[in-house]
């Protein structure tokens, strides 16, 4: 394994020392939460662009990095701040794996590209994958949780319709949004509630998704403002070591009308808050933990994609704050169902 710079190790260490007790005496209902910076971090190699997906309550942080050929490799980034040789499904053939998702156990999710140019599942542990695609022509797992339970995207062969999936107790369950093209489901909590995002019936714009464990499907979810969101992750947030607070907060990004790309944090009871990197015109929030650590990604002037790591803290908020934007009638367009819609990242 290669080891990542000494001040990355440092923030790492500094990370799972300090959440011990930075959230213990929040209130039933948070406060309007503080996201916090606590570091940067790139996947050894000199022009690896780093696009971390996920992180586990232990702090391990999955991903994806693109080396100079354009080749997506999967890598974990361990609590230690050591990094995982890349991890290269074996039967990928069009230089494309791409880790998504991580459990406590070290379960490793994601999707390669097969010798037909497809997209199939797999699983990854202990140095073993095990291929999952029930609908081979596409199929793509983005999100795992502690009880093995996991949830993505496919197009089943009954409907031809491009849909996320959840995998509860080896039951799996399609659903779509009414008059999407595409629905895919990308974090999966402990309380079995998921999120992701669709692409509406103009076959272009995404709009962030999520559902609760019912099976209620609630969408639209963008920011005011949005010409594109996607919710990437989601936690139940733990406020305790005795319990959990039932708080579904979910993290992602949405683009505005000037092309700019922000993070979000969001939850239903609390709206939007706005999280940019410094001088970045791109910044995506795509994992977080039980204890409010989120994993995510900022573009620098040069083009060069790097890890991010940051702190979500209950008190007043000093960021940008943005109300859900009122839903739009829905065209009633039939689904496109030729394009296949590639995960975003």
């Amino acid at each position: 394994m290669k080891k990542i710079p000494p001040f990355i190790s440092f923030i790492v260490g500094f990370t799972a020392l300090a959440l011990t007790g930075a959230v213990a005496q929040s209130p039933e209902v948070p406060e309007a939460p503080i996201i916090e910076l606590l570091g940067t971090f790139d996947y050894p190699g000199t022009g690896n662009q780093t696009r971390p997906q996920k992180i586990s309550d232990n702090f391990a942080v999955v991903g994806i990095f693109v080396d100079p050929s354009g080749a997506s490799r999967g890598f974990i980034m361990f609590s230690d701040g050591t990094f995982s040789i890349p991890i290269v499904d074996p039967n990928d053939a069009g230089n494309v794996t791409e880790a998504r998702g991580i459990n406590n156990s070290q379960l490793v999710c994601g999707d390669y590209l097969d010798s037909t140019g497809a997209f199939e599942g797999f699983f990854f542990q202990n140095n073993v994958f095990t291929n999952y695609a029930p609908e081979p022509t596409f199929t793509v797992v983005l999100g795992v949780n502690n009880a093995g339970d996991f949830c993505g995207s496919e197009i089943p062969s009954s409907t031809g319709i491009q849909s996320a999936f959840v995998n509860i107790g080896g039951v799996l369950t399609d659903f779509v949004v009414t008059d999407a093209t595409a629905t895919l489901a990308y974090s999966l909590n402990a309380n079995n509630q998921s999120c992701g995002y669709y692409i509406d019936s103009s076959g272009v714009t995404t709009h962030g998704l999520w559902r609760d464990s019912d099976g209620t499907i609630h969408a639209p979810i963008d920011p005011v403002g949005s010409t594109g969101t996607i919710l990437f992750g989601n936690t139940v947030l733990r406020h305790n070591a005795r319990r959990r607070h039932d708080l579904n907060v979910m993290v992602g990004r949405y683009t505005d009308a000037a092309g700019a790309t922000h993070g979000i944090l969001f939850s239903p009871q609390q709206g939007f808050v706005v999280y940019d990197f410094p001088g970045a015109t791109f910044t995506s929030l795509n994992g977080i933990n039980e204890r409010g650590v989120v994993v995510g990604r900022y573009t620098d002037s040069s083009g060069i994609d790097h890890g991010i790591l940051l702190k979500v803290k209950n008190g007043s908020s000093a960021g940008v704050m943005l109300p859900l934007a009122l839903p739009s009638a829905p065209a009633q367009a039939s689904p496109e169902r030729a394009v296949i819609t590639e995960p975003a990242y």
